[in-house]
């Protein structure tokens, strides 16, 4: 038998080397994202996890073993987004998706076809329509009247902080010239001061109340199937930025009923009865379900000008936005979230939503620390305040294709200056701040290799602009890879257990069919994903 030190220096322990290894994976090119090695060919699992990395894994083949040969296929850890929404995309995949209608009346056709399926009182609820599609006017609630044939019409905008109403939701509603804006929220009128049918933020509410509630068979039937389209693109972790107590009552029957193929680290979705409930019981910690944070909103979003910035709109003078939760509740509940082992992550986009949260993290976190708390979004940052994130050990929660998206209008909302700490990664990395990568799905698109291309090359697929937009903020490759794994981990307290291909971390990983770390950077977005697995069992295969 070999001495503990050999067994260690070839990645085994004494208790491992003793049992054959349930799968080896091998002649494969793995990206480990380890800080000891870069790349292997071959590694074990057994018991769903890593229990060999390189040549030393071939030593616990046994009878019963699976060994996967790959052909020299690509493997990297199991990709995780670190924001996003799954039962808007379970939602959505039952939906019309109207990212890319690309003019008011292709709407309105679109909401005329789903008007005809359904009955007079039937809500027609789409989402992602997108008024810098065309030209960026704001559409309104004619636009929307005779397509309806007379059925309540509500459709979010891309960012999910708008929504387009028509004449029939309004009245529905009970909105008038006399109704105030909403704490938080806008009700966009015209110069007589009519609402026009769009609703910024809170203001979504006041119709979005009126809409009833999907049952619970649909809520549980559309997590399902987000989950199995996670799994199909290479994702094997998500964190559910807002959830409420029948999603997390779903996730525990999927998971019991085996019908779960990816983890969720759940965030609670406000300050409200549920995170009452969690503050007096504590974190829920589990391999497919994980619930130890809590999701605010600081402010709105850039496309609708909700955004909270401290100087106005370079395209709209009179406006600097809304903040949707104020300072002092951010504070409390970060006091109660530290002091119970539980993480804040909080919204916020625009410099001025941005500070607002930092200041109220800071009071309640006092300086550096291991608490984790973090920032969603965090696309506008004043260039003092890159610092701020640093001193207060703040995760900074990305998504690279808001970059890319927002990058065509960007500049005319913020003007040259603010650009500067506009989607600024770079920034973060130099000062140590973590990074973690997501997409906001379905505000984007969930497939991660899009983010991936984004923060390595921070172009469009097409390959424009053809040096990437404010190039000097890339990140590396190896970096933008780090991002949706093992940052991910980390901005979820998981990087022991995910994120890399090491011995004791769960068995999570993805193939590819062609090498995302070494070709063109316009060949990663055409890569396909030829098998998923979690825990060692393959959760998606192309074949």
């Amino acid at each position: 038998m070999l001495p503990i030190v050999a067994l260690l220096v070839i990645g085994l322990t004494p208790s491992v080397s003793a049992q054959p290894a349930d799968l080896i994976v091998e002649n494969a090119q793995v990206y480990l994202v380890s800080q000891t090695s870069p790349v292997a060919k071959v590694f074990a699992v057994r018991g769903g996890r890593i229990v060999a990395v390189g040549d030393a894994s071939l030593k616990l083949a046994g009878p019963e073993t699976r060994r996967m040969d790959l052909n020299g296929a690509t493997v990297v850890p199991g990709l995780i987004d670190a924001h996003a929404h799954m039962l808007g995309l379970g939602a959505l995949l039952e939906s019309r998706d109207l990212r890319h209608v690309a003019t008011v009346e292709a709407v309105a056709a679109i909401v005329k076809e789903e008007a005809a399926k359904r009955g007079a009182d039937e809500w027609v609820a789409l989402r992602n329509w997108d008024q810098t599609n065309w030209a960026g006017r704001f559409p309104s609630a004619k636009d929307l009247d005779a397509a309806s044939m007379g059925r309540p019409v509500y459709l979010s905008r891309v960012d999910g902080h708008a929504a387009w109403v028509n004449t029939r939701a309004l009245a529905m509603a009970g909105i008038t010239k006399s109704t105030p804006d909403p704490a938080g929220g806008k009700i966009v009128r015209d110069g007589e001061g009519n609402a026009t049918g769009i609703l910024v933020d809170r203001a979504m509410g006041l119709v979005g109340a009126k809409i009833p509630r999907a049952g619970y068979a649909q809520v549980k039937r559309q997590l399902e199937l987000a989950a199995k389209e996670c799994a199909r693109l290479g994702l094997t972790g998500v964190h559910d930025a807002g959830v409420g107590a029948d999603v997390l009552r779903a996730y525990r029957e999927l998971i019991a009923e085996g019908r779960m193929p990816v983890r969720i680290y759940a965030m609670i979705g406000g300050d409200g009865a549920l995170w009452r409930e969690y503050l007096a019981k504590g974190p829920e910690v589990g391999e497919f379900l994980t619930v130890r944070a809590i999701k605010l909103m600081g402010d709105g979003a850039l496309g609708s000008r909700g955004a909270a910035l401290w100087q106005p709109y370079t395209d709209d003078k009179q406006n600097t936005g809304l903040l949707v939760t104020p300072k002092e509740v951010i504070e409390r509940v970060a006091r109660e979230a530290a002091a119970k082992g539980f993480q804040v992550a909080t919204h916020a986009i625009g410099d001025r939503a941005n500070r607002i949260v930092l200041d109220a993290y800071a009071a309640a976190l006092g300086g550096r620390n291991d608490k984790r708390f973090r920032i969603e979004h965090a696309q506008i940052v004043s260039l003092p305040d890159f610092k701020i994130f640093a001193d207060y050990s703040v995760v900074a929660s990305i998504q690279a294709t808001h970059a890319t998206s927002d990058m065509r209008w960007a500049e005319a909302r913020l003007g040259p200056d603010r650009i500067a700490g506009a989607y600024a990664w770079r920034r973060f990395k130099s000062l140590g701040v973590p990074v973690a990568n997501g997409s906001d799905f379905p505000v984007e698109e969930p497939d991660p290799l899009l983010g991936f291309y984004a923060s390595f090359t921070r172009q469009d697929v097409k390959g424009a602009p053809p040096k990437g937009w404010t190039p000097d903020q890339k990140l590396t490759r190896a970096e933008a890879l780090e991002s949706f794994t093992l940052g991910a981990a980390y901005a979820a307290f998981e990087e022991k257990e995910k994120g890399s291909i090491e011995v004791g971390k769960l068995a999570d990983f993805v193939v590819f069919d062609r090498d995302i770390m070494e070709v063109p950077p316009a060949d990663v977005v055409k890569a396909k994903v030829k098998m998923t697995v979690v825990g060692g069992k393959v959760v998606f295969s192309a074949q």
